[in-house]
């Protein structure tokens, strides 16, 4: 299986009215497909965060493939 870096994240502003990404959670997932991390990410993050939508507590979820070394 191929492994996937998947990344949430939410801008919130700053009393000065300036926009920041603040990194939610990060996860590796091993899956076959960007689409299949992204659910399963998607998933466990609900879990752990005791939400029913990622989108409550995250604006955007960037998946990632991560490069597979040869042995």
């Amino acid at each position: 299986m191929r492994k996937f870096l998947v990344t949430f994240a939410k801008t919130v502003s700053d009393d000065t009215g300036h926009d920041h990404v603040v990194l939610q959670r990060r996860a590796v997932i091993a899956a076959r497909s960007d689409v299949s991390a992204a659910y399963e990410a998607k998933a466990m993050f609900c879990k752990a965060a005791g939400v029913s939508d990622w989108r409550l507590r995250a604006d955007t979820c960037e998946v990632v493939e991560l490069a597979q070394h040869a042995a």
